[in-house]
């Protein structure tokens, strides 16, 4: 993923939502429907996260430095994941505690043209940018499923981006039955129900998008594709007689570590040696550009010795 696509779609669902925001706050106060209420807090709490996906990736543009020496790129996966906990506790808990309080006391809602006319423009600015978001992920998503985009994309932005506009819409057709139900049968316990749905599902997403970016955050290693790149580029050297192991790390979205063990001959010289390495690095670094800090180390590889036991049985004859 491009870091320019994932801040198109960020500052898209940004202006999306603070627009809707104020709409349906506005739409809240003059209805009083808790369905507008709890999207009004959905959308404020998705405005204030991305902010904080455009916060993420300005920290993890900072130099590496004595304290942190391999650089800030994770900030982008601690900024996810403090997006997952915000969408969570004030999206979905909140709107969860507002649906029971509209059941338990249910009243009608004043004026239902206004939140109706509110859903239906907000329906409108979350699809253009779950559009742009789609777009934008289209780029390198390839052949995957979406299911398959959202769970190995090493960038955050555009799988949160992508889960929160779902979210969005399909929380907008719940507030849109809830309060469609209510003026039809003039029961506001509707309302509520359509908030129940809506909490229940922004905790679903929380919860997904807290899994995917505790897993980027305890470390992830290469994917299938430039594992195989990778190893393929040192078998290839020439003057590589194997590739004794190797581990990668994701160290940001955009930087992959790369440690490899490769076995040389063992008569080869000192200038030979450093001259493989470097055409090893050189090779790894055309295949996967994402691979930018390499560790190989040279070594002689010994073949394991198989011995064969062989054992002997006593026997022992006590005496009668």
């Amino acid at each position: 993923m491009s870091t320019s696509g994932g801040t198109r779609a960020i500052i898209a669902a940004l202006l999306a939502n603070v627009g809707i925001a104020i709409a349906k706050f506005v739409a809240f106060f003059l209805s009083g429907s808790s369905s507008m209420l709890a999207e009004g807090v959905h959308s404020l709490a998705d405005s204030g996260n991305q902010l904080l996906l455009l916060l993420g990736g300005r920290q993890a543009k900072k130099k590496a430095d004595k304290e942190h020496p391999f650089g800030y790129g994770r900030e982008r996966y601690v900024y996810a994941f403090v997006v997952s906990i915000i969408l969570f506790s004030v999206g979905g808990v909140f709107a969860i505690y507002e649906g029971i309080e509209k059941i338990t006391h249910p009243h009608a809602i004043e004026l239902p043209w206004i939140p109706i006319a509110v859903l239906v423009i907000a329906i409108g600015l979350e699809s253009f940018s779950l559009r742009t978001a789609i777009k934008e992920s289209n780029h390198t998503r390839g052949k995957q499923s979406w299911v398959q985009f959202v769970r190995r994309a090493k960038a955050p932005e555009l799988p949160v981006v992508l889960l929160e506009d779902t979210a969005a819409l399909t929380g907008l057709a719940f507030a849109f039955l809830g309060v469609g139900l209510s003026v039809i049968t003039g029961n506001g316990i509707w309302d509520g129900i359509g908030t129940l749905f809506i909490g229940a599902l922004l905790v679903v997403v929380a919860i997904i998008l807290g899994i995917e970016t505790k897993s980027l955050l305890v470390g992830e290693g290469a994917t299938d594709a430039d594992h195989d790149a990778i190893v393929a580029a040192i078998e290839s050297t020439p003057k590589v007689d194997r590739l004794i192991h190797i581990k990668t790390l994701y160290l940001g979205p955009d930087e992959l570590l790369v440690g490899a063990k490769i076995a040389l001959d063992p008569e080869s010289e000192l200038r030979d040696v450093a001259e493989t390495i470097n055409e090893v690095e050189g090779n790894i670094r055309e295949a996967v550009p994402l691979a930018r800090v390499i560790y190989i180390e040279p070594d002689v590889f010994v073949a394991p010795v198989e011995t064969e036991l062989n054992t002997s049985a006593i026997i022992i004859k006590s005496a009668d």
